[in-house]
């Protein structure tokens, strides 16, 4: 009997030491996640939460990819060749509306960034002196919709502009004078560039010029994947990542560049202590009245034909 306990106990402890061997939760999960655009302080609880082990902590191993084309990041995820990108809401609303199967669960810079800018010693002290002026824009659709936004507050129409597209020339075309300002520019880099450069700026904020406010930048899944047991812990590594930079702003940093040296410049420490506030302090939650009230507007702007239900395009995951 002695003899076949042991023989019992022999065998239990091999089967829990391979299961133990096996099991993913002693394993680091893979985890690709493609981002929007070269690495820079957007990405901020990233860098951190990788550099500093808190991804490795909640068993997870990230990879994180930038992006030959910008475009292609959401459309990759939709297309199942990646579980993550980091991607736009407003780009979401219309993706979604395209057919698109994404969902955002979560996010990772909580306010806009996008801005109108002009020279601060520029004669525009308000929107109402755009009229007759030359508006500078990247990319159509979106842009457009912000700035027929903000003029209609003011009683201006967009034909009493003239829309020139710069490409992403915002700031060179500005200080160039080809225009008198620029719609598109991100208030945490293009202001601090021009500054560097000799030539400050001034920004006006759509969300204070009758644009509802928005979540810069987000998290999407496919739609087939939103049960994907690695989706919650890497959501809980971005809030205690976000939460380490704001108590530790100058660790953080040194974590930023500890791989990414050529970003140890000028303006990525300004571009860093900017957009550190914008931060998601919560990046699972979402706020869905928020979310339908933008939803909302971009139909109002002709950009999306319904705004549909948040539950067709955002989740918490739980």
């Amino acid at each position: 009997m002695i003899k076949l306990l042991k023989s019992k106990t022999a065998l239990a402890a091999a089967c829990l030491s391979a299961l133990l061997i096996s099991s993913p939760a002693n394993a680091a999960e893979k985890l690709t996640v493609l981002l929007d655009w070269f690495v820079n302080p957007d990405h901020a609880p990233l860098i951190v939460a990788k550099e500093a082990g808190i991804f490795k902590k909640n068993g997870l191993e990230v990879e994180l990819i930038a992006p030959a084309d910008p475009n292609d990041p959401p459309k990759l995820v939709a297309a199942g060749k990646a579980p993550l990108a980091i991607s736009y809401q407003p780009q979401l609303h219309v993706q979604v509306g395209e057919g698109l199967p994404l969902k955002r669960i979560g996010t990772l810079v909580a306010t806009p960034l996008n801005s109108l800018v002009v020279l601060d010693n520029s004669p525009i002290k308000s929107i109402k002196d755009l009229k007759g002026k030359k508006v500078g824009f990247s990319v159509g659709g979106f842009e457009d919709a912000l700035l027929k936004a903000m003029l209609e507050k003011e009683g201006l129409a967009l034909s009493d502009i003239e829309l020139i597209n710069v490409n992403f020339s915002l700031s060179p075309s500005l200080l160039a004078g080809k225009v008198d300002a620029v719609i598109g520019a991100f208030r945490n880099f293009e202001l601090n560039q021009m500054d560097i450069e000799g030539y400050p700026g001034r920004a006006f904020y759509p969300e204070e010029e009758g644009v509802p406010s928005y979540d810069e930048l987000i998290i999407v899944a496919n739609n087939k994947n939103l049960d994907d047991a690695r989706f919650r812990p890497f959501l809980d590594s971005l809030e205690e990542a976000t939460q380490y930079i704001l108590n530790h702003p100058k660790a953080s940093w040194e974590l930023f560049i500890k791989n990414n040296k050529e970003l140890d410049d000028e303006l990525n420490r300004r571009a860093w202590k900017d957009t550190l506030p914008r931060l998601a302090m919560r990046p699972a939650a979402l706020d869905t009245n928020r979310y339908d009230r933008f939803a909302k507007f971009l139909e109002k702007s002709g950009l999306i034909k319904k705004a549909l239900p948040v539950a067709d395009y955002a989740i918490e995951v739980k």
